[in-house]
């Protein structure tokens, strides 16, 4: 304990890159301390570990260690698999492709995969990164690849004071951090298609269909890869691992049901969209519909005097009126008469 605590090394936690082991940040709680967080960087997390691990750490004591690894550092992997002495489940997760979230039990600590979006979101596919998460009663990593905002929302946390008292209150505040960036991004696409819907009010469509498309299926996305699988949840909670007490797991179990209700949300807001979608469709075959009546008419009405041009201008003789002082005018009456008679039979059949 004392290596850890003279090692101390705020300017790590600041880091947004990683230290020379890929570490980002990393924090001590210890409620029973008299300072219940304390940073630690990669060499002082070692040395914490290496006398954990050799010594054993009393029942009653309640302190644990939070490290979080930066993967496109080329160390990080390496000094996991040397001193944190996890699971070869985790290892195995981290070379997976992108899948959905889910927590699991993997002997005695549980693994969780969270997909999570960029600091920088913007609604693109490209956007989502995974978070890979291993939780003991003593140690919790968590590994990316790109900034993400929910473990950035529980680092900025915990710099400011807050302290989880468990391991698992770690996770669930993750979760529920995970959640609250959910409801922002709803809140976000709910205001994009206020704007949509507004501008469809006005009969100002541009290229609105297509930027609902894009929303939607980014809903879709966000949905299935963000999502915790409900199978995977329950088997854990009816089967936790014996150092997660009652009131833990109950709490973790709290957090999910957040998760439910931003999926409904989100359910909901891909419904308002897919309605609007198909109004957006009906007008545009509204105004095709339209511009084809016009275009229908137009040649109906163009017909008679096409026709008579074509008769009378054929170079033969015989034609009538031809000598006629008043062929002109007569002409042009049977032709008006002939375009009124279509006017009318046109704009009947459309009433």
């Amino acid at each position: 304990m004392s290596a850890a605590s003279g090692a101390v090394n705020g300017g790590v936690a600041a880091s947004y890159g990683g230290d020379g082991a890929g570490l980002i940040c990393g924090y001590l709680f210890d409620a029973e301390a008299s300072q219940p967080v304390r940073p630690l960087d990669s060499a002082a997390a070692a040395a914490y570990l290496a006398q954990t691990a050799a010594a054993g750490i009393a029942g009653h004591d309640k302190s644990y260690l939070w490290l979080h690894f930066n993967l496109s550092h080329a160390q990080a992997e390496r000094w996991l698999r040397r001193h944190a002495h996890l699971s070869d489940t985790f290892f195995e997760t981290l070379h997976e492709g992108l899948p959905s979230t889910r927590i699991e039990r993997a002997d005695d600590a549980l693994i969780a995969v969270i997909n999570d979006v960029h600091f920088e979101f913007s609604f693109e596919p490209s956007d989502i990164s995974t978070l890979w998460i291993s939780v003991g009663p003593r140690l919790v990593v968590t590994a990316r690849t790109q900034p993400l905002r929910s473990v950035d929302a529980l680092r900025t946390a915990v710099n400011a004071g807050d302290a989880p008292r468990s391991s698992t209150e770690l996770l669930e505040h993750l979760l529920r951090a995970q959640a609250d960036v959910l409801v922002h991004i709803v809140r976000d696409a709910t205001s994009r298609i206020d704007a949509i819907e507004d501008d469809l009010l006005a009969a100002r469509l541009d290229n609105k269909r297509a930027r609902l498309g894009g929303l939607r299926r980014m809903l879709v996305r966000l949905q299935r890869l963000l999502a915790p699988e409900p199978a995977a949840l329950f088997r854990l909670l009816q089967n936790p691992p014996g150092w997660m007490t009652e009131a833990d797991a109950q709490e973790l179990r709290g957090s999910t049901e957040e998760f439910s209700v931003v999926l409904r949300d989100m359910q909901a807001l891909q419904e308002r969209i897919k309605l609007l979608q198909e109004e957006i469709a009906a007008n545009v075959n509204e105004d095709n519909n339209r511009s084809l009546f016009v275009l229908t008419v137009v040649t109906v009405l163009a017909l008679p005097i096409n026709i008579m041009a074509g008769l009378f201008g054929m170079n033969v003789g015989g034609i009538p009126l031809a000598e006629h002082k008043h062929g002109f005018w007569i002409v042009v009456a049977l032709i008006m008469s002939f375009t009124a008679v279509a006017a009318r039979l046109a704009f009947r059949k459309k009433k």
